[in-house]
């Protein structure tokens, strides 16, 4: 059997100075990793910036997936081939480019698998890609824990912030899966092995560091957010940050390289910048936004994703990035799989691959349940793509057309994990006509809304979900109008609320008194004004992962809130959800390994 391995080792890739060439960078504008990676100066991408109109913006987003996965990666990478083929037949299309987030290495050697897409719609060195790539991920880490170190080393000598040993918030990260450092004691033996207190271990993207990372806008951008920081509070219970130690000029060092984005190709030679990978479940879910304004610059049509399914990853794009950056999509791709369908019209994941168009008609309520979020409560037009596996029939996928088209929601099928961008033809026609126009957009958007303690957003507020007269959204009916799901100045626990009835069709969320405290509390020190990064299953719109379809009066039960003032949110809680993986019984690291002359096998 083919896997997407030997796909992508027989592939013949272009030169990273060729790809580079195509974007309308010179040689001496990028920094080369060989000859298949380069990353990208953040001075290059001003300077090209300065004298060229953003693209179109495309999110590709999902139904709530399965444990069997969905391809929401191999789709967008699809799409921009697809969407570079178009343009070898009517070159008013323009180029598109790809922004999407790095693998973390826990899900490679866990379960889930990597993020370089599948088939024959993939970003390649694959290998690379899913493993150190540039060298990110360890930069990001070490960051994380110089700021653990040096927060620890104050407490030893002396204590001078007269720090709470009890109240430190900042973790030690690893890019691994181990569950065995959930919880784990620090500083023992004796006067000269630290303070000994309980700590934890998060994943790499699970940290603060990253979040930030991702959201910043330059180096002086990236130093100021790692500032602000909350490592722990005093024992006046004042919160005590990254720059109060005086650690951020040395983490913005560490990361200082890091932070310019990274250039490959798919197998089509479409460029792709890949850059940070903060989890949708457990943070904002969205590679960086200098990847996705480098895109949006120098290419005609950006294609880009958010983690898991809708209520997770768009809702986290639309509301805390797009705010963020002064941008927003023109259009809205929603992938979604028969085998999907049937898993949330009832039929168990065994099964899945055994024609059921019943059980694909009842698992509809979910899928439209995340199209009637992005046109009821963002404005934004979805266009649902139906990623083809081999086991799909013609009648079910018939049938699932003709059931979204008749609730007026375009829907197409996608071939390009078998057909690499020719198989996405009709997916990249539909997104065309979606977004209004070809080429550059040239459209306008409001001001961006950063978040800093003590201010007000003023957005406007999002219409009431049923209602889809609200808004366009899209730059169909001109420029697109950024339109979000709730207001910044609102009160934090409203703010949890609206997400979890508006979001996710929650009764309500139970908040226990020590999580009102804590809310209380950020909003006392000032950030009562953050957006809300819910972390939670992905598998449900619900916190139980197993309800299916669009479960209704559930109750959203908040565990525990953090503050992330540097990335500018505050991050819920909610169910059972862990920052800290564990490996499954069989993982797929069992499967990896590497010949005599050095190339991987079992990587997918």
């Amino acid at each position: 059997m083919t896997t997407d391995m030997d796909i992508a080792l027989n592939a013949e890739l272009d030169s990273i100075i060729d790809i580079a060439a195509g974007l309308g960078l010179e040689s001496q504008d990028i920094i080369p990793f060989g000859w298949t990676k380069a990353k990208v100066p953040i001075d290059v991408l001003d300077k090209a910036a300065e004298t060229t109109t953003d693209g179109h913006l495309i999110l590709v987003t999902a139904m709530s997936p399965t444990p069997a996965g969905e391809g929401k990666t191999t789709t967008s990478i699809g799409l921009a081939d697809g969407l570079n083929e178009l343009a070898r037949s009517k070159p008013e299309v323009g180029k598109a480019v790809l922004a999407l987030r790095e693998p973390s290495m826990g899900p490679v050697f866990g379960m889930k698998g990597g993020a370089a897409g599948g088939g024959n719609a993939q970003v390649v060195p694959m290998e690379d890609i899913n493993l150190h790539f540039t060298g990110d991920f360890a930069a990001i880490a070490s960051a994380n824990n110089l700021a653990a170190t040096m927060l620890d080393n104050h407490i030893h000598h002396g204590n001078e912030l007269d720090i709470d040993p009890r109240r430190i918030h900042i973790r030690r990260v690893v890019d691994l899966n181990d569950r065995a450092l959930r919880g784990v004691v620090i500083g023992l033996g004796g006067l000269n092995g630290g303070v000994p207190r309980e700590d934890a271990f998060d994943i790499v993207v699970a940290s603060e560091v990253m979040a930030v990372f991702c959201l910043s806008t330059s180096l002086a951008d990236l130093k100021e957010r790692l500032g602000r920081i909350v490592l722990a509070h005093n024992r006046s219970r004042e919160p005590v940050t990254v720059g109060d130690i005086g650690a951020a000029g040395a983490l913005t060092a560490l990361l200082r390289s890091a932070l310019a984005p990274n250039l490959v190709q798919s197998l089509e030679h479409s460029p792709a910048f890949i850059h940070g990978g903060p989890f949708a479940n457990i943070a904002h879910g969205c590679n960086s936004l200098l990847a996705t304004k480098a895109a949006l610059t120098l290419g005609d049509w950006t294609v880009t994703e958010a983690g898991f399914g809708a209520d997770l990853g768009a809702e986290k794009f639309l509301d805390i990035k797009c705010r963020a950056a002064g941008i927003w999509p023109s259009a809205v791709v929603v992938v979604a799989t028969l085998r999907a369908l049937k898993y949330h019209g009832g039929v168990e994941v065994k099964d899945v691959q055994t024609p059921n168009t019943d059980a694909v008609i009842g698992g509809m309520d979910n899928l439209e349940h995340h199209c009637g979020n992005l046109l009821n409560i963002y404005g934004i037009t979805p266009v649902v793509c139906f990623n083809r596996f081999p086991t799909d029939t013609d009648e079910e996928m018939a049938a699932a057309i003709k059931h979204l088209r008749s609730q007026g929601i375009s829907a197409v099928e996608s071939t390009h994990w078998a057909d690499g961008g020719k198989g996405a033809l009709a997916l990249a026609e539909t997104v065309v006509e979606a977004a209004g126009g070809v080429g550059k957009a040239g459209a306008a958007v409001d001001d961006g809304l950063v978040f800093v303690a003590g201010t007000a957003s003023g957005d406007a507020e999002a219409p009431p979900l049923g209602d889809s007269s609200a808004g366009t959204g899209g730059s169909s009916a001109g420029s697109p109008r950024a339109q979000y799901s709730y207001e910044l100045d609102r009160p934090l626990e409203e703010k949890i609320r609206t997400i979890a009835q508006r979001i996710y069709g929650a009764a309500d969320v139970d908040l226990p008194t020590k999580v009102t405290r804590k809310l209380k509390q950020f909003t006392d020190e000032g950030y009562g004004d953050a957006p809300i990064c819910i972390a939670k299953t992905q598998y449900s719109l619900s916190i139980d992962a197993s309800l299916r379809g669009a479960p209704k009066d559930h109750i959203i039960e908040v565990k525990d809130v953090r503050l992330s003032a540097g990335a500018g949110f505050v991050v819920v809680i909610a169910g059972d959800i862990m920052t800290m993986p564990g490996l499954p019984k069989e993982p797929s690291a069992l499967k990896i390994d590497v010949t005599e002359d050095g190339n991987i096998t079992g990587l997918f």
